[in-house]
């Protein structure tokens, strides 16, 4: 297989996914006015959202070693492109959960197989490439707050980004089929590797992988709590929706610098110890934003948030896929199962919350999810160092 091909259409899914992810978040304080979406139904659409994605990242963890990477990698896109643009023409709140539901599914099954090739082409530099790879998609959902501002300066409608976005998932996907013939041509007559299910419970029966599922949730808690949520909030504090968007854009900044440059601290830092660094910075930056006063302090801290964050999901899942390299698509589903359930505990509670005590109270969800993660990702360095 050609990895430079390849490893450009990844790289592009990645970025544009990125956007996906966040685009909710940003988008929800239009969706919920056109739609007559309370804060309960708006945390609703999370957790329906990330309960697709554990669905499949279920199936595709178990099931994507059945089928040709490339050609189910462009179906996907596809299919996810048309999904987008129906969900764009929903009118009511219950056609658009629905929906986001299926969306969830199948680009979960697309960040699982991005993982998988990345991991298999590239494993002499594994972690310095699953770095790069998850900083396309933070450089994705860096660039979604812009994008919708630059749309919205146009068409100041919800829909017009998800549209957008439609049209190049459909490029994309065009262009993963051409790679795809072209790679089947230079491989025919050769053998091929058989087609097996992989399976998921006698990796959790390891305490490592038990942990990297337990981790993974907490790290999407925080990363779509905050994602998913902090436009709202700050919007209900004072903030109009471009300056919320902005502040918002100093977490996905963080998280792109931290994926870009995390690999560079491993010649200072063994893995597990740089593992322990980033997630103080986490815990610190998802405290300083409930506590701090002021757009500079609070932009700062939503900046130490995300570059915390930002290395600490490719470090992990590298790390995993070192003590058991063949079992890539699993590893990449458990950390997806995990990261959909954080979210879903997450955003759905907050929502929840806050119809209760209002949004101010609920976001202490956040740092709250921080004190979670930082207790895992603790354990789950002393089984890396154990193992190393």
């Amino acid at each position: 297989m050609d990895r430079r091909p390849v490893t450009t259409v990844i790289f592009s899914g990645f970025f544009l996914f990125g956007m996906l992810f966040i685009l909710w978040g940003v988008l929800l304080p239009e969706m919920a006015t056109d739609l007559a979406m309370s804060e309960t139904v708006s945390g609703a659409l999370f957790l329906l959202f990330s309960l697709g994605m554990m669905l499949g990242a279920i199936f595709g963890g178990k099931y994507v070693t059945k089928f040709d990477f490339l050609y189910l990698l462009a179906w996907l896109c596809a299919i996810d492109a048309i999904l987008i643009f129906i969900m764009s023409l929903m009118t009511t709140w219950q056609g658009l959960l629905f929906m986001v539901f299926v969306v969830g599914v199948v680009s979960s099954a697309v960040i699982t197989i991005g993982h998988t090739l990345i991991a298999q082409l590239y494993v002499e530099k594994r972690f310095a490439m699953m770095g790069i790879m998850d900083f396309m998609f933070s450089l994705g959902t860096f660039a979604a707050s812009f994008y919708v501002t630059l749309v919205y300066w146009v068409w100041h409608e919800w829909q017009k980004p998800l549209q957008l976005l439609t049209f190049m998932l459909l490029c994309l996907s065009a262009y993963i089929f051409m790679i795809a013939s072209r790679n089947k041509k230079l491989t025919a007559g050769q053998p091929k590797a058989p087609k097996t299910s992989l399976k998921y419970i006698e990796m959790l029966k390891q305490p490592v992988f038990m942990l990297l599922c337990l981790v993974s949730f907490g790290y999407g808690a925080v990363e779509f709590g905050n994602a998913n949520w902090f436009v709202s909030y700050a919007k209900d504090g004072g903030y109009d929706g471009e300056q919320a968007r902005n502040l918002l854009a100093c977490f996905t900044a963080g998280m792109t610098l931290s994926r870009l440059v995390f690999a560079w601290f491993l010649r200072y830092f063994s893995v597990n110890r740089l593992m322990t660094i980033l997630v103080t910075l986490m815990l610190a930056g998802a405290l300083g934003i409930k506590l701090a006063e002021g757009t500079f302090a609070i932009g700062a801290f939503n900046f130490l948030l995300g570059f915390g964050l930002g290395g600490l999901f490719p470090l992990v899942l590298s790390a995993a896929m070192n003590v058991d390299a063949g079992k890539g698509p699993v590893l990449s589903g458990i950390s997806m199962i995990g990261n959909a359930l954080g979210v879903q505990i997450a955003s759905f509670t907050t929502g929840f919350w806050a119809n209760i005590s209002g949004l101010q109270t609920a976001f202490w969800i956040i740092p709250i999810a921080g004190m979670w993660l930082w207790t895992m990702t603790w354990f789950y360095s002393r089984q890396i160092k154990a193992r190393a």
